[in-house]
């Protein structure tokens, strides 16, 4: 069975970046698809039953379901073709759009649309992307994988857990199996600092007792059939000390090493990507190089709030509303978004003046105090004070329609931190 139909737009996700866009454009009278892979609404949020949700967007704290449900609630209320159980393969050139998917539920889909939203979040890197030596025994999980198995499927991954990286996911599992009894030996992170939020170190590691072992790393997992150890080592100057190295036994390890955006699609479908980010490149609007074709959510670059997600996307729905009406800019200027001195990237990657606009980054440095300043050659055009700056906390400014006074024509603006 082959389905055909035209839309106004095609939103490729429906976790919490997917949601956000498709309300925003359905509620602005256009006709909307939404297509998953899987078989429900709400991404990653649906196995994320912590608390911890919400009180940025929605100002009340909710679990991962119940954030997921806010959205669910507005797409089931709207005239929103959903798509469950779909596998987007492959994004047309324009001027069709044609957007394939297969689907045990709908046969095959041929769906067309004036405007693509990229918003398939993202993906844990593994052990194969660190190269951690050893055998390879079972018993080894990215932390995402195991809060699946326990969260949803019911699965305890293990009894004796030695965690690698300190990301938000994995200290957020070292709480989790604390609570069903699992016994987390330690968490192991190859940075002098940790890379996940202050509030998880806090709630997840210090109040259990976990040890947080910085500046180090597993150079060993041990085991025939299943882990048995792990060999830690502390670093040197970036290099393993070997005559320090220690042995812990374990049988379970999670990797809590970072994450990636899901953008296989959008390369096959001639999306430039950034490499700073590992998302595409976009401008003020959130379009991509190609024409019609958005981005928005961890696609675009890792959050660590879903709130800013939710901010994001509805940003990018109105963005695609004004593509939509063919909403004209003028004669109004246009100039790119650099990242500078310890700014790792930002997004998005240029800026319209006269235009209020929204801004996130990451710094590449650690401070309690730091000064963000944006500036065209040396001119600064805007400073603000920041407190508890860390890479692994996401930073956001925004600029007004006044602030935009007295930017110039092709001259990038530049986002630096100063420490």
């Amino acid at each position: 069975m082959i389905t055909e139909k035209n839309y106004d737009s095609i939103v490729i996700g429906a976790g919490a970046a997917g949601m956000a866009a498709a309300s925003t454009i359905c509620e602005a009278g256009y006709k909307v698809a939404l297509l998953d892979r899987e078989e429900c609404m709400g991404g990653i949020l649906m196995q994320c039953i912590h608390n911890g949700f919400g009180l940025h967007h929605f100002k009340e704290e909710l679990t991962g379901p119940e954030y997921a449900e806010q959205y669910i609630r507005k797409i089931s209320s709207l005239p929103v073709d959903l798509y469950l159980d779909s596998t987007v393969v492959d994004i047309g050139p324009e001027p069709d759009r044609i957007v394939t998917a297969y689907s045990s539920k709908h046969g095959i889909l041929k769906l067309s649309a004036r405007s693509v939203i990229l918003a398939m979040g993202c993906r844990e890197r593994n052990r194969g992307n660190i190269g951690i030596p050893g055998s390879r025994p079972s018993g080894i999980f990215t932390a995402g994988l195991a809060q699946r198995l326990l969260n949803i499927d019911g699965y305890i991954p293990g009894e004796k857990v030695v965690i690698i990286g300190s990301g938000d996911i994995g200290m957020i599992m070292a709480r989790r199996l604390s609570w069903v009894g699992s016994k987390v030996l330690c968490v192991v992170e190859i940075l002098p600092y940790p890379s996940g939020l202050t509030r998880n170190i806090v709630q997840c590691l210090q109040d259990f007792g976990i040890p947080l072992h910085l500046s180090h790393t597993v150079t060993t997992i041990e085991g025939k059939d299943r882990v048995e150890a792990v060999e830690i080592s502390p670093l040197v100057n970036g290099v393993p000390d070997a005559d320090r190295k220690f042995r812990i036994e374990c049988d379970t390890i999670l990797l809590s090493v970072g994450l990636v955006p899901e953008n296989e699609l959008s390369r096959k479908a001639g999306v430039v990507l950034n490499p700073d980010t590992g998302g595409p490149v976009v401008d003020h609007t959130f379009q991509t190089n190609c024409k019609g074709i958005f981005a928005c959510g961890n696609v675009l670059h890792v959050h660590d709030l879903v709130d800013y997600v939710s901010e994001e996307s509805e940003e990018c729905g109105k963005s695609v509303v004004a593509f939509l009406q063919e909403l004209k800019t003028g004669d109004r200027i246009v100039v790119p978004a650099i990242a500078s001195v310890n700014c790792k990237y930002v997004v998005p990657n240029s800026y319209m003046a006269g235009e209020e606009t929204k801004f996130y980054m990451r710094s590449l440095v650690v401070g309690e105090t730091a000064e963000l300043l944006i500036r065209q050659d040396t001119e600064v055009l805007f400073r603000r004070k920041l407190h508890h700056v860390r890479p692994a906390e996401m930073l956001a400014v925004t600029l007004t329609k006044e602030e935009s006074r007295r930017i110039r024509e092709k001259i990038p603006l530049e986002f630096s931190l100063v420490v």
